[in-house]
C-alpha cells in the first residue's frame, strides 16, 4: 500500500477544508454558542420530559438529576452539557445541595477527577446569582 491515502485522512482533511469556508468559522466560540441557548422553564420540562403524561413516572427535576449523574460518569468530559443540565436541573426545581449531592455520590463510582470536573462546571453555574434557587428541599 505504499504511496496510497488514506481515506480517513482525505476525508478529515476535506471536512477541515469545508469548515475553513464557512463564514465566520474562525469567531466560533462553544461558551458563545452556549449563551445563545436558553434554559426551558419548568413547565416546559415537566410537560416533555416529566411527569406531565406519565404521572407516575419521573418528574422532571429527578430526571435532570439523573442526567448530570451520568454526565458525571463520563468523566464530565462535555462541558456545555453539564453547564446546560445543572441550568435546567435549578430551574426545575433542585437546589444547591441536591446538584452537590448528585455529583458527590458520583465520586466513588466515576472517580474523584471526573466528579471533581463536574463539580467545577456545577460551580460555574451555581455561582452566577441568576440561576441559584435557595437551598432546602423541593
Amino acid at each position: 500500500m505504499s504511496g496510497a491515502k488514506n481515506p480517513w485522512e482525505e476525508m478529515m482533511r476535506q471536512a477541515q477544508e469545508m469548515a475553513k469556508s464557512f463564514p465566520a468559522m474562525d469567531a466560533f466560540s462553544p461558551k458563545g454558542f452556549e449563551a445563545m441557548m436558553g434554559v426551558l422553564p419548568k413547565d416546559v420540562m415537566e410537560t416533555f420530559f416529566g411527569n406531565t403524561y406519565n404521572p407516575d413516572g419521573l418528574d422532571a427535576k429527578t430526571r435532570l438529576l439523573l442526567t448530570l449523574a451520568g454526565l458525571t460518569m463520563q468523566g464530565a468530559q462535555n462541558d456545555t452539557a453539564v453547564r446546560q443540565t445543572v441550568r435546567h436541573a435549578v430551574e426545575a426545581g433542585a437546589h444547591k445541595q441536591q446538584i452537590i449531592e448528585t455529583i458527590g455520590q458520583m465520586s466513588a463510582f466515576a472517580g474523584i477527577p471526573a466528579s471533581g470536573r463536574a463539580m467545577e462546571l456545577a460551580r460555574e453555574v451555581l455561582e452566577d446569582d441568576n440561576s441559584t434557587k435557595p437551598e432546602g428541599d423541593a
